[in-house]
């Protein structure tokens, strides 16, 4: 069974129609929107301060969320997709984006509408990547521009994808 664990008085918030992996963990002041997917081996740690996450947003199995105390929260906006094994500290990321497997984003990053940060890059503290943008590598820098319509089309796909595999498991549940 998923845990889940108040902590300093406060107690995670989760949203309609989300999929909690057993082995997810989700800690303290964590706002989880509907129709969210929190895969194996996940923890979103709100310990320290806020991690707020909107509507269909698939944190898939490895990652770790988490923030500086008195110093940075988690924003996540709508049809976010977070790879892998991520780690996303006191970061801003805007609807539709993707966050790549096994990248790291630190403090205070914005990733904006629609970017895509590739798999295993590091996005290092105050960087703000502008809606549509790829970055990659370590530390990640600007690639180019992707196109806002196919940008879109794939990261909505990858976000309506784990809508449909979490269903799979809450419909074999019931």
């Amino acid at each position: 069974m998923t845990l889940i664990r108040s902590v300093r008085g406060f107690t995670p918030k989760i949203g309609e129609g989300c999929f909690l992996a057993e082995n997810a963990t989700i800690i303290g002041d964590v706002t989880i929107g509907n129709e969210c997917s929190v895969w194996y081996s996940t923890v979103l740690r709100g310990d320290v301060n806020t991690i707020t996450i909107g509507n269909r947003v698939n944190i898939q199995d490895g990652s770790v969320l988490h923030t500086l105390y008195e110093k940075s929260t988690i924003e996540i906006g709508d049809d976010v997709s977070i790879g892998h094994n991520v780690t996303i500290h006191g970061a801003k990321i805007c609807d539709g984006a993707l966050i790549g497997m096994g990248a790291v984003v630190l403090d205070h990053v914005v990733v904006g509408e629609g970017a895509i940060v590739a798999a295993g890059s590091v996005v290092l503290s105050k960087t703000v990547i502008k809606p549509g943008e790829l970055w990659g590598g370590a530390p990640a820098k600007f690639i180019k521009m992707v196109d806002p319509e196919q940008s879109k089309e794939i990261n909505q796909k990858i976000a309506r994808n784990y809508l449909m595999y979490s269903r799979w498991y809450t419909t074999d549940e019931e």
